[in-house]
C-alpha cells in the first residue's frame, strides 16, 4: 500500500483546439487537449508522455481514435 503514496501522476493541460468531425453519440463538436503526463517516484520524474485526448464538447465523453 505504501507504493500508492510514493508514486503518483501528474497531467498539465498544454492546449485546446477544435477538431474535425462530430461526436457519433450526440452530434455535438470534438475538441482535442494536448495533455502532458509524468509519472513520479518520490519526487524524482521516471516517465514523460504528451498524450492527445478527444472529447466532445456537447455530451463531455471523451472518444476514441480507431484506424
Amino acid at each position: 500500500m505504501w507504493f500508492l503514496y510514493v508514486c503518483h501522476e501528474e497531467e498539465k493541460e498544454l492546449g485546446r483546439q477544435q477538431a474535425p468531425g462530430s461526436c457519433p453519440h450526440c452530434g455535438g463538436k470534438v475538441e482535442v487537449m494536448d495533455v502532458e503526463t509524468k509519472w513520479k517516484f518520490c519526487f524524482l520524474p521516471m516517465c514523460f508522455k504528451i498524450k492527445r485526448k478527444y472529447f466532445c464538447t456537447l455530451c463531455a465523453r471523451r472518444l476514441e481514435l480507431f484506424y
